[in-house]
């Protein structure tokens, strides 16, 4: 596709296509192409806290007044809550202005249908042959009296506080338990305290005073250090870091160690094994390390990967009718309980297991073995298709370093969907031998892409 990567539409802000005018495009092109014909039709928007979000989200409200949509204005919140939200307020669409864990001068566009899922392929086709037209005629503009409207939803954050809480099956407690969150100047500053203060436990926020410059600046789940050393240094019983738009969370144990999602999809999955409540199995990604596979199959449970993106999870627990999925960074499906990833909700049932077996953190990941992994971002000038660039040196290299690995140990190349980079990925049992075929393979990749 032209403009829709793995996870919406995402760029630097001021550089097409993040500008105020293929906003009002976009904003235009959805309001004609996915809602109803008839009365008006209510998209709902939310955002994270970037500063350019108060341009996008203005540049959405005039396109989809112009295809004749109303606007629900929720405001900051995460993006699982924003896709509740369209479902809770019969919305016929949502959209989301957020870059997730980019830094605050990237943004983006994520869009969700009426029963809160992301777009499938023909929808999003539709979606740029629209603006497509609309970008190359000019957009046309209903008859004044169709113009949409907009409202500002003030208890959106009360509304989607109250789902998270709903979503836990057990009379939870969590009195007592000191919890330190990373709330990375992002979308959870405000709903992820007043969640777990609900449940009765000591919360101190770290990162929740954003001012739409520092989102993910240095914190959240794609930095989790300086939140480590906080649970170490004031002896919490669990640290939790959500990315920017809230859809990740990244743990931290009672003795300042990073459980990533591979180690939540073990926790998740052994617990609802050993209660009887695990659908099927559990869906990876190419990422996942191999370690989770070993475990898994080591208590019976089966194993499926995906491609990268919960996009692809989804559609392949869905396929299997299977509930448990997510990607090692900490983006976690489970669609018993939400059917989209939430850290919120995904944070809530590890807190669950821990009331219920009276284990810490650390100890409900023991039996899960993580081999060494190392990852290694290259540049490139543009975006790479996978199935057409891995040949000559590259795809030598990655023989080269298969061989030396042997059955214990996997190389991955991916082009990410949402950077111009390739991801360069080595596991392996010996830390060492990782590291340095990682590296060989980088450069490889850097001379020849």
């Amino acid at each position: 596709m032209k403009y829709f990567g793995t996870d919406g539409i995402r760029g630097r802000v001021g550089q097409f296509p993040m500008t105020a005018e293929f906003v009002l495009q976009f904003g235009w092109a959805v309001g004609t192409v996915l809602c109803k014909e008839e009365g008006h039709r209510r998209v709902v928007i939310g955002k994270d806290t970037r500063i350019s979000g108060y341009v996008f989200e203005s540049a959405l409200e005039a396109g989809l007044s112009a295809a004749g949509a109303d606007s629900l204005l929720l405001g900051p919140l995460p993006t699982p809550g924003v896709a509740h939200l369209i479902q809770e307020l019969k919305a016929d669409a949502g959209i989301v202005i957020s870059a997730s864990h980019n830094p605050f001068h990237d943004n983006g566009l994520k869009l969700f249908s009426s029963d809160g899922q992301k777009l499938d392929d023909a929808l999003q086709l539709a979606i740029e042959e629209k603006l497509e037209e609309g970008l190359t005629r000019g957009l046309t503009m209903v008859e004044p009296k169709d113009l949409g409207k907009a409202v500002r939803i003030d208890d959106a954050i009360d509304r989607y506080a109250r789902f998270c809480q709903k979503t836990v099956e057990t009379d939870l407690s969590l009195s007592g338990l000191n919890i330190i969150l990373d709330c990375a100047n992002g979308a959870t500053y405000r709903v992820a305290p007043q969640v777990f203060r609900s449940f009765g436990s000591q919360v101190r926020c770290l990162f929740d005073s954003p001012d739409g410059l520092n989102i993910n600046r240095h914190c959240g789940s794609t930095h989790p250090q300086s939140l480590a050393e906080v649970v170490r240094s004031e002896g919490a019983d669990l640290g939790l870091a959500f990315d920017g738009d809230g859809d990740r969370v990244i743990m931290v144990d009672e003795r300042g160690e990073i459980v990533d999602g591979d180690r939540v999809l073990y926790i998740l999955a052994s617990a609802a094994r050993a209660n009887n409540r695990l659908n099927g199995g559990v869906v990876g990604t190419v990422m996942s390390n191999l370690g989770l596979a070993q475990a898994l199959e080591e208590l019976g449970i089966p194993f499926e990967r995906a491609a990268v993106g919960d996009r692809y999870v989804h559609e392949r627990l869905t396929a299997l009718n299977w509930s448990l999925g997510g990607e090692a960074s900490g983006h976690i499906l489970s669609l018993d309980r939400s059917g989209t990833g939430c850290g919120l909700i995904t944070a809530l049932q590890v807190c669950e297991i821990m009331q219920q077996t009276g284990q810490s953190l650390s100890e409900l990941s023991h039996g899960l073995e993580i081999y060494p992994q190392t990852m290694i971002n290259v540049p490139v000038s543009e975006r790479v298709e996978s199935d057409t660039a891995w040949a000559g040196p590259v795809c030598d290299a990655v023989q080269e370093a298969e061989a030396q690995l042997g059955q214990f140990g996997r190389v991955v190349l991916r082009p990410s969907g949402t950077e111009p980079v390739v991801r360069v990925m080595i596991e392996g049992a010996d830390q060492a031998l990782v590291e340095s075929l990682a590296k060989r393979l980088a450069d490889v990749v850097a001379n020849h892409l």
